[in-house]
């Protein structure tokens, strides 16, 4: 079993520590926050090891999960991989894109394994349906959440958005050519609405909207490409794919045909995937003690992590010229 520890004991360090705690594949060996009172009081309620500081954490670990806010990312990152200890890293990967190259380069210098923490990759209604999307010429996406604080340190693009961003790169393989973008600022100090067009080189176009001041949740997507439609309920945990194919010549009574203009018949077919239930926290911590364990490359690992902080990063740039 990986000795693991987390940095970061808020809202979501206590999720994770709850998990690594139940799973088969870590020993949970405690946790530091810089919140003197908060981790006494964590310690004493749930009996987790309070460490006296962030070295005397990653020295007793073999990974480190890594779930403080993202401005401390970086600094954390850096102690942990330069101690050569595996990283598991809440996303968005860091602050900024050049802070994210570095900790690339570290975990390669250091032969170590990182993963960064895209939770919807894991989603089952995502992983029912994401080897069925192949080459998509249109995605749409929205995230809408009702207003929390926590979480508006950052723009809603690294705070929701991201998740799309990641979870459409990992199907659009294709470099990204445009990007267009606006974003306005409600209630806190950065965007709290944005909408996104990426433009990639093959031709796929992705829209993209988020918000955190909806009066209701939303994670929906929808991925069109030749002959298919599919759609994900990253919030319901639902997907649906509906297919086309050429219309045969004596269709049954209750088959769904379409004609086009130029007179071909298409039938219309649902190959919907049973979706299974599961925790997807505790699967994408697993699935990192996997990687670890097998010298395999994580499901999101540090690169791809670097590309949708970078994807996200150019988004919000694009805020300033529109």
């Amino acid at each position: 079993m990986l000795k693991a520890g987390v940095l970061g004991a808020g809202h979501l360090g206590k999720i994770h520590l709850k998990l690594l705690q139940q799973s088969d594949q870590y020993e949970l060996v405690g946790f530091y926050d810089s919140n003197a009172a908060a981790s006494e009081a964590i310690e004493k309620e749930f009996g987790y090891k309070s460490f006296p500081s962030m070295e005397a954490l990653i020295d007793a670990c073999d990974m480190v999960d890594v779930v403080t806010p993202t401005i401390y990312h970086f600094e954390c990152a850096k102690k942990v991989l330069e101690a050569g200890k595996h990283l598991f890293i809440e996303k968005p990967i860091t602050h900024t894109v050049e802070e994210a190259n570095i900790i690339r380069d570290l975990a390669k210098k250091n032969g170590v394994r990182g993963q960064v923490g895209q939770v919807e990759r894991f989603n089952p209604a995502f992983m029912a349906v994401s080897h069925k999307i192949k080459n998509p010429m249109f995605i749409e996406a929205h995230r809408l959440a009702e207003f929390n604080p926590r979480g508006t340190d950052v723009s809603v693009v690294l705070d929701l958005m991201i998740h799309d961003i990641d979870a459409i790169l990992s199907v659009v393989h294709s470099e990204v050519k445009n990007i267009h973008a606006g974003g306005v600022a409600v209630i806190s100090e950065t965007p709290d609405i944005a909408n996104a067009r990426i433009e990639f080189e093959n031709g796929c176009v992705a829209n993209l909207t988020a918000s955190r001041i909806s009066m209701k949740s939303m994670r929906k997507a929808r991925f069109f490409q030749k002959d298919a439609y599919i759609s994900v309920d990253f919030l319901d945990k639902k997907c649906e794919v509906v297919k086309m194919k050429d219309a045969p010549e004596n269709p049954d009574d209750f088959a769904m045909i379409l004609t086009n203009a130029e007179g071909v018949k298409k039938q219309i077919y649902f190959d919907n995937p049973d979706v299974n239930s599961n925790n997807a926290i505790l699967d994408e911590l697993e699935s990192f003690a996997n990687a670890i364990h097998t010298d395999t490359t994580p499901v999101v690992s540090l690169k791809q992590g670097a590309e949708a902080l970078r994807v996200a990063m150019k988004i919000i740039e694009n805020f300033k010229t529109v």
